[in-house]
């Protein structure tokens, strides 16, 4: 099979997001790119992440076509293509349906700096426009908030992370639903603090050692 480690990554990391509570079911999806080779290996649609095997995982191009497997590809794969079209430090991409950013989602509120984690990120994670599941659409408005940030809210809809590897954009989801639950629950109360831009100029800085998570495998 092409992609065997690839593969064997996302079925981990597609039970870890339902295991961690960033997802439930089938919600979200995720992708690894193969620079070299141009390939993208990308979750099936529609499958249970606890039922999902490395069989099941669909290699397609840039353009969308499938390379190998017999399953149906994410209908949200323009969403991971894009990125890998246009920048060059994301082989990595993670949609999924957390709780606290899709509540900011539905808002259609960017998430601002009021915590320092957030600069796995950026110095705040836009909200993009909104467009329907699966479109072209969603995908280009994802792009262009994602635009020098790690990180987007999809408006009524959930977040979409990217990094170099699976760990690190799960990590990027996990610390924005961190970032997205203080940041609600802190509007319960009053009016949460946002950080100064010079403070997240140093956080953009120190987070280029501290933010990056390393496997103890490699």
């Amino acid at each position: 099979m092409l992609m065997e480690k690839a593969r064997e990554e996302l079925v981990k990391y597609g039970k870890k997001l339902v295991t961690a509570g960033l997802t439930k079911g089938t919600g979200g999806n995720l992708s690894v790119f193969d620079r070299e080779n141009k390939m993208v290996a990308i979750t099936p649609s529609g499958i249970d992440f606890f039922e999902i095997q490395p069989e099941d995982i669909v290699i397609i191009d840039l353009d969308g076509n499938t390379i190998e497997g017999t399953r149906t590809p994410s209908s949200e794969w323009e969403m991971h293509l894009m990125p890998y079209r246009t920048r060059t430090d994301i082989d990595a991409v993670i949609h999924a349906h957390v709780m606290y950013t899709t509540v900011l989602a539905c808002l259609r509120q960017d998430l601002p700096a009021t915590h320092y984690m957030i600069a796995v990120a950026g110095p705040t994670v836009r909200c993009a426009e909104y467009a329907t599941y699966g479109s072209h659409e969603l995908a280009v408005n994802a792009s262009k908030a994602m635009e020098d940030r790690k990180a987007v809210i999809l408006a009524n809809h959930g977040v979409l992370a990217g990094a170099n590897d699976l760990l690190n954009a799960f990590n990027i989801v996990e610390e924005i639903e961190y970032c997205s639950e203080v940041y609600v629950k802190a509007k319960s109360i009053g009016e949460p603090v946002v950080l100064p831009d010079e403070e997240m100029t140093l956080m953009a800085e120190k987070f280029k050692t501290y933010g990056q998570k390393k496997s103890i495998r490699e």
